[in-house]
């Protein structure tokens, strides 16, 4: 079975801030980039999104993929097992549950593996990949991110 490998990155002006993600898959020698960004996100979101949005990208089921990822939340969840506990507590006081929802839906349609990468240290796919979320956070006009402004004005409604 061929391996796709998918580079993830995600970046935050401010945290929260303008955020967005980048990604590029690739497979077969053919390469593909993905980005987009929000109007209010976080860092880590982001870094989660890129990871989704890689997966959700492939259209075949049961692939053999790489995940490379420069963020410890993310790998660290899935590599330690932290996730699963997580799940099995009901994301009881975790960030991000809607995100991690989606992504185990799709993490568990195919064979992935995670890669800790080093930011901003040479890697060329990671750089490209921090270059394509800064830029898709510094657009205008960027979009709500639901899931966190959502999340957001509960907590803030149940505290005021």
């Amino acid at each position: 079975m061929n391996q796709i490998n998918i580079y993830t990155d995600g970046a935050a002006k401010g945290n929260p801030g303008p955020g967005g993600y980048g990604v590029i898959l690739e497979y077969k020698g053919h390469i593909k980039e993905l980005s987009s960004g929000f109007r209010i996100t976080t860092n880590n979101r982001m870094e989660l999104l890129a990871v989704i949005i890689g997966l959700e990208s492939i259209k075949e089921l049961r692939q053999n993929i790489m995940v490379f990822s420069d963020s410890k939340y993310v790998v660290d969840a899935i590599n330690k097992g932290w996730l699963f506990e997580w799940e099995r507590k009901k994301y009881k006081k975790k960030k991000n549950p809607d995100l991690w929802q989606r992504f185990l839906l799709i993490y568990r349609q195919h064979k992935v593996s995670f890669t800790w990468v080093k930011g901003h240290a040479g890697h060329a796919q990671n750089e490209r990949c921090d270059q394509l979320a800064v830029d898709a956070a510094n657009k205008n006009n960027l979009p709500i991110d639901n899931g966190y402004e959502n999340t957001r004005n509960i907590q803030k409604n149940l505290f005021d």
